[in-house]
This record gives C-alpha cells, structure tokens and sequence, in this order.
C-alpha cells in the first residue's frame, strides 16, 4: 500500500469519526447547540478544551518555535499554559455562574450598558477571525501534506468537514468530536517522540529523555545539543534571555491572550455547575501537559538531529550532498525553492 494509500485511510477515517459523533450527539434544542445542554462531565470538558487548545499553533508551531530559539521561547509554554490558571480561578467560575450563553451577554448585563456589550461583540469578532485566519492556514498545510493538495484545496477540505459536524452536532456535537480528536492528536504526537527519544537516549518517556544522556556521545542531550549548535557558529540552546522583564512581560500577554480566547471561554458554560468550571480548567492542565511537556523534547532532539544530520562532523566538514540528505529535508527544501521561483505546478518529489 502506497503512503498516500495509507494518508487517506487514516485522514478519511477521522473525518468519518468525527461525522459520526456529531449525528450521534445531533443537537436536539437550543441549549444542546450553543452549550451542550449544560450537562458535560468535567473530565469530558477538560479533554475537549485540550482539543481546542491543540490547534496549529501548539500542534504544528510549539515545537519548531522552541527549536529555533531554544530557552527564549519557552515563555509560549509558560504563557500559553498560565492562561488556563487565569481562566480557572478568576474567569470561568464566575462565567458560569452568571448563567449566559455568551460572554458579551455577561458584560452587558454585568455593568448595564449595551455599548458594553456592543464592545465585547466588536472584541469576540476580532478575536475570532483573527484566530480562525491562523489556525485555517496551518489546517490547509496540514492536509495539503498528507493528502498532497494544494494548500488553498486542503483549506476547504478542514472547513467542508468541520462546518458539517458543527451544523449537525452544535456544542454538543463538537464536544464529544474534540474529544475524539484530542485522542487522535496526543497519539499522532507522542509516538514520534517516543521514537525520537528512544533513538537518541534509549529512553522512551520524551520529557525525561531531554535530561538523559545522549546514546552516541555520552554527554547529556542538552550539553550535546550546545556544544553542536556552539560549534556551528549558532547560540547555545540553553542560553538564558538577556532582558528579563521583556521576558514576564511577554508571557504576561500571553496568559491573558489565553484567558480571553472566545472559543475556549465558551467551553466553561457547558457544564453543571460552578465548581464543575473550575476541575474542567484543572483537567485541562493535566490533558494539556501531556502535549506540553513532550514538545520541549521535541524541539531540542530534533534540533539535535537536524544539525548531526546536515553537519555529521561539525563545522570541520561542509554540509553533506543535496541528494545525500534525507527525502523529508529534500521535500521542504524542493516546496521552498518552487515557491520562490513562483511556478503553479510542484515537480515531483525524489523518494524517500
């Protein structure tokens, strides 16, 4: 069987899951549509928040954002992660309670004044769209991968399938389909990882392996990692930031960034009760940090092997051959230089 053979199974047969539980939880009323009823278990309703979270950003970017800039861009884990606090003890408990659908419902009644409210509309839509634009991008190069299309093709495939189990299932639906989709996303994730960490420490917990021992050298992976990364012209991986209070900063706009996500603040209204609210925030860190804390293994073994697969003897040697470097880095160098050249039609790929 062919590897698209086997794309196409495996993507078509997400689609088909996911359809099937949106008719299976088809919305039977108004409340089912926008907030499930109110009726999610917590545990359901943190892995259905993990789903939203694992979008392009953190299931496509986290890892290369980190492997490009090392420490420095650690402030996206803790930012990004800090905003489920935030969300958990300050925000969602009190969201809940109020007993709206919406958050710009709550502002308006909250402080009696519909040019509040007209704001908070103004808010959610740029928000909205903003974030949508992003994560439809990634969607497109995603699908455009696996189901070698073009990526404006691979676009409207994402929203084709997503705007069928949305209308079909509303809240309710969407809820058990992220779910599914939370488990199809951490397994796509971690088995690479395993691997990687396996290969390159013999130990088959990710997070663990990044301070394990490098197989090959001895050395520990990270002291590995500076000391190619060094040699090759490049900061050390582990260099600390030079302005702190940019740092706190950054990841400051980060959290409330996160706090604020329309998409995510919606989730807290699906549940029983107030306390409910907050164990779903917690359930959320704990789906989250599976993801969260592979990443960073991610990031510093590939970065590892990219440099110890391009240069294998450090900066004494040139770059290995064009057509000696694996089928995947051919791949990516062969789409940039097409794009950059501006020709419609991509030539075909050398096997990998």
């Amino acid at each position: 069987m062919s590897q698209f053979a086997i794309n196409l199974l495996f993507v078509g047969g997400s689609f088909l899951l996911y359809i099937g539980i949106a008719i299976w939880a088809k919305a039977g009323s108004t409340s089912d549509f926008y907030v499930a009823g109110g009726g999610v278990h917590p545990v359901t309703n943190g892995m259905a928040i993990g789903a939203d979270w694992m979008s392009a950003a953190s299931f496509i970017s986290m890892a290369g954002l980190i492997a490009a800039g090392g420490y420095a861009n650690s402030t996206f884990l803790m930012g990004w992660t800090g905003g489920y606090v935030l969300l958990a003890m300050l925000l969602a408990p009190y969201l809940r309670k109020f007993g709206k659908f919406t958050v710009p419902e709550f502002i308006g009644d909250r402080y009696y004044s519909p040019n509040a409210r007209l704001v908070a509309v103004i808010c959610l839509i740029v928000a909205s769209v903003t974030y949508v634009i992003g994560q439809m991008a990634g969607a497109g190069v995603a699908f455009s991968r696996f189901l070698e299309v073009e990526a404006t093709n691979g676009l409207i495939i994402a929203a084709v399938v997503v705007f069928i189990y949305a209308v079909l299932g509303g809240m309710k639906g969407i809820t058990y389909t992220q779910v599914a989709q939370y488990c199809v996303l951490i397994v796509a994730y971690t088995i690479p990882a395993v691997f990687i960490s396996l290969q390159l420490t013999g130990n088959p917990i990710p997070g663990l392996g990044m301070f394990s021992t490098h197989t090959e050298s001895g050395m520990p992976l990270l002291a590995k990692l500076n000391q190619v990364v060094t040699d090759l012209g490049f900061r050390e991986y582990t260099a600390d930031v030079d302005n702190k209070l940019n740092m706190v900063l950054f990841t400051l706009s980060l959290m409330i960034g996160t706090a604020g996500l329309p998409h995510v603040i919606i989730r807290f209204f699906t549940v029983p009760k107030v306390a409910d609210a907050r164990w779903s925030g917690g359930w959320a860190l704990v789906f989250i940090a599976l993801l969260y804390l592979t990443a960073p293994a991610v990031a510093s073994m590939a970065r590892l092997n990219l440099m110890t697969t391009i240069y294998p003897e450090g900066t004494a040697a040139q770059p290995i051959e064009y057509d000696q470097r694996p089928g995947w880095i051919a791949h990516l160098g062969r789409d940039r230089s097409d794009h950059l050249r501006g020709q419609e039609q991509r030539r075909p790929y050398p096997a990998v």
